[in-house]
């Protein structure tokens, strides 16, 4: 289809908010690189991995149990879907899918996780790409709906103490806090109380899901993100407080997303490293974020591409590509 005769061009016509947004990205992604490289330069590898290998199994075993049962209940968010969007596909099926996709999303990016083997496995049971989007919409704000909440409470009640030489004092992180709350309170306050129930963005559809819905949605993402965070904190040896723990994970998780990396690949290390090796040596930390991979990034994709290949082999003849 030809654009309008009196539209602008492509090229010009890009808005200043998405360049903004790039330049934001680059410079993050930026002063990760070179915290990265400053800290890399001095780590001690051989204590890194002394760390590793001197942590007790009663800690491995209790952390690939969270790392479990974190899995166990992010596969339960496109349950949501399936009842917001009315389909009937089973529990299991969709628990499947819901588990490949987030396995895929953390190691790769969501386009690949989240959008890509979303849409090829639920297209390929017989779902629609409208229903799809929804389910996958929601899953989203499920999911960065407990982050706000968690994040706002963390930094307006007890702001992550800062390293001195970053300049900000937790006035200016209390009021981050309020303003991440405000904006979950705004989606909670629409679902509840809107008497308008869809809304057109950019061309898409977004409905917003049923009243009695959105507690379910905040207890069980706000549980997901606690559980990845206790993880951490059983890693790290309870040095430190884990509602520390969790807003470091919780700052490196936005980091991640600002900075397209893949898996987060450096970022997640970096602002542990950042923000805690003042309080905790770098080999410790930098042995305790390589073993919370192995454990919830690595392990899970595994089982995840053995999932997909099985779910590969066992789809009817008639609807494969």
């Amino acid at each position: 289809m030809n654009a309008p005769a009196d539209a602008a061009p492509v090229g010009t016509a890009r808005p200043a908010w998405a360049r903004v947004k790039r330049a934001l990205a680059l410079l993050l992604f930026l002063v990760v690189a070179v915290i990265i490289v400053r800290y890399a330069r001095g780590v001690k590898w051989d204590q890194v991995w002394a760390s590793i290998t001197g942590l007790p199994w009663q800690v491995l075993l209790a952390c690939s149990a969270l790392t479990a049962a974190s899995f166990t209940l992010y596969s339960s968010f496109d349950l949501l879907g399936r009842h917001y969007t009315g389909h009937k596909l089973p529990t299991r099926r969709v628990m499947k899918i819901n588990f490949i996709s987030y396995a895929f999303n953390l190691n790769v990016g969501a386009f690949v996780g989240a959008v890509a083997f979303r849409f090829r496995l639920y297209s390929r049971l017989g779902l629609n790409n409208a229903t799809i989007t929804r389910i996958m919409s929601l899953s989203l704000l499920t999911n960065w709906l407990g982050y706000l909440v968690l994040a706002g409470a963390t930094l307006a009640i007890a702001p992550l103490p800062l390293p001195p030489d970053w300049g900000l004092d937790s006035f200016e992180l209390r009021w981050l806090g309020v303003a991440l709350l405000a904006v979950a309170l705004l989606y909670i306050g629409m679902c509840l109380w809107s008497p308008r129930r869809s809304f057109d963005i950019r061309g898409h559809e977004l409905l917003l899901p049923p009243r009695r819905m959105v507690p379910l949605q905040l207890a069980m993402s706000c549980a997901n993100w606690m559980l990845m965070g206790a993880i951490i904190w059983l890693l790290l040896g309870r040095q430190v407080a884990y509602p520390s723990v969790l807003s470091v994970l919780l700052v490196a998780a936005i980091a991640g997303v600002i900075t397209h990396v893949p898996a987060g690949l450096g970022v997640l290390e970096g602002v542990f490293v950042a923000l805690l090796s003042h309080r905790v040596s770098e080999w410790e930390l930098i042995g305790a974020i390589l073993t919370y991979r192995a454990l919830y990034y690595i392990a899970p994709l595994l089982l995840a591409v053995v999932l997909y290949l099985w779910v590969e082999a066992r789809a009817p003849a008639r609807i494969r590509p």
